[in-house]
């Protein structure tokens, strides 16, 4: 089922509209074009409802947050909205600073996410839980465990259903949630993490993946995380001694553009609960 997610993709070959970050840009753009979708950056207010009316998903990610760019992800959000097409929320820092949370939890007010994807410090903030974060990353001490692996499903759960929508949180464990039902996902790398953007790849990555994929959003949300895992394993199995983290990034791209079906049925490493 999941590498079906995948083939779709590739079949739609959905038009995303990305209003991210200046930090990983292009590293989001290229992974879209991976998998087999077509990237639009842009992020000025002037157009963000007419290019997002042309797209078939909408990727907000607060990464670089600015005042400029909040009015136009909140006019492409609704324009998206009121179209019926996914749109996704990367709250990157929310806890960091007064700024970042509030401009993501009046985003959530104002738009009816599809899918909120963070890591899970980004993710007990905007629950309203006791949280704390180093800059954009995951404080260790809200890390997912297998020893507290049962009241993290429970919190995902708990909030998916607090914000009617599907709730990714990823990390050393990644878990997926509409609230009913939850992905417990362990593919991936911790090398990973010493990449600058992976998080900001993946919630474009995941886009595509719900745009192409409209009546199992679920489990597209959940391919796409395990897509991502996959392609971090297959990249760091081609690196080689004089390789850095420049060199695995370019890797984890190439191993999404040459990953198929078969490939991502064969490697998800998941449960359900």
């Amino acid at each position: 089922m999941l590498g079906k997610c995948l083939e779709n993709v590739r079949i739609e070959a959905p038009l995303i509209h990305n209003i991210t970050n200046y930090v990983t840009v292009n590293d989001v753009a290229n992974m879209i074009l991976a998998c087999g979708a077509s990237p639009i950056m842009a992020d000025a207010q002037e157009e963000a409802e007419e290019i997002t009316s042309i797209c078939n998903g909408l990727n907000i990610n607060i990464g670089t947050l600015n005042s400029r760019t909040v009015r136009s992800m909140l006019l492409a959000g609704k324009r998206a909205a009121d179209l019926g097409h996914p749109v996704l929320l990367d709250p990157v820092g929310a806890g960091a600073s007064t700024m970042r949370t509030d401009t993501a939890m009046n985003l959530i007010h104002e738009i009816p996410f599809t899918v909120i994807r963070g890591n899970v410090s980004e993710i007990k903030t905007l629950a309203g839980v006791h949280s704390s974060t180093r800059g954009v990353d995951a404080d260790l001490k809200d890390a997912v465990s297998e020893a507290n692996l049962d009241q993290a499903v429970l919190f995902v759960k708990e909030t998916a259903e607090k914000f009617k929508c599907i709730i990714a949180v990823t990390g050393a464990i990644d878990l997926v949630s509409d609230s009913k039902i939850c992905y417990v996902i362990r593919n991936g790398r911790p090398e990973m993490g010493r990449i600058t953007g992976t998080g900001c790849q993946l919630s474009g990555l995941m886009t595509a993946f719900l745009a192409a994929n409209p009546d199992c959003r679920l489990e597209a949300a959940a391919a796409a995380v395990c897509a991502m895992g996959v392609a971090g394993e297959t990249g760091w199995n081609y690196m080689q001694p004089q390789d850095g983290n420049a060199a695995y990034r370019n890797r984890m791209i190439d191993a999404v553009y040459n990953m198929n079906a078969e490939m991502l049925d064969k490697g998800a490493d998941y449960e359900v609960r």
